[in-house]
């Protein structure tokens, strides 16, 4: 199912069962070669959410700003996005232009993500294209601007999201997830997957 809200597109259900855990397989693959960390706020706090990266580049955070970095915070280049993410990013966008990056966030239980806007990237024409698997996660939709009325809606596993045009720099986070709402995660917690062109 495809709906519309403020611009982003949602197709509910978009990935089956097989599908999804073969993306929680590849996405283990990674997180081998590239450990999972809890990046800090400029504002010195640690963010709630433990997260790594795929591709040329990964994204990072720590007290000198948010920025995309070449390398691992270990020292080791970050693995290639796997063939099944390129797929989804193709299918979903129709576009020939592979992402630079597959930033990848694990959410445990309690935690969340704060009202932002995507916005470390070069130029803000290409779509980020968001993946969710495992626990369901609420997502706020905001403005372009801080503030002002929001929509929100849950995001279950298997769903995509589409985020281009005019909803490409429009505020979104997460406000919780519903913890053991899924199965496809042994330990529970949710899995983000978005892909963004850098340069």
């Amino acid at each position: 199912m495809h709906a519309s809200v403020r611009g982003f597109e949602i197709y509910k259900g978009h990935l089956d069962a097989a599908q999804q855990a073969a993306l929680v397989a590849d996405v283990r693959a990674i997180a081998k070669v590239a450990p999972m960390f809890s990046p800090d706020t400029p504002y010195g706090k640690p963010m709630s959410v433990r997260m790594t990266s795929a591709g040329a580049v990964g994204w990072y955070a720590d007290r000198s700003g948010y920025r995309y970095a070449p390398l691992h915070p270990g020292g080791s280049d970050w693995p290639p996005i796997p063939a099944s993410v390129l797929s989804l990013w193709h299918d979903v966008t129709g576009l020939d232009r592979d992402p630079d990056c597959c930033l990848i966030n694990y959410y445990g239980e309690g935690a969340r993500m704060g009202m932002h806007q995507d916005k470390d990237e070069a130029d803000f024409k290409w779509p980020v294209v968001s993946v969710s698997l495992g626990d369901d996660g609420l997502f706020r939709i905001g403005n372009t601007t801080r503030g002002g009325k929001t929509e929100s809606l849950w995001l279950k596993s298997g769903d995509v999201v589409v985020m281009g045009g005019d909803a490409r720099l429009t505020y979104h986070g997460v406000d919780r997830i519903r913890f053991g709402s899924s199965t496809l995660l042994p330990r529970g917690g949710r899995i983000n997957l978005t892909c963004r062109v850098v340069t």
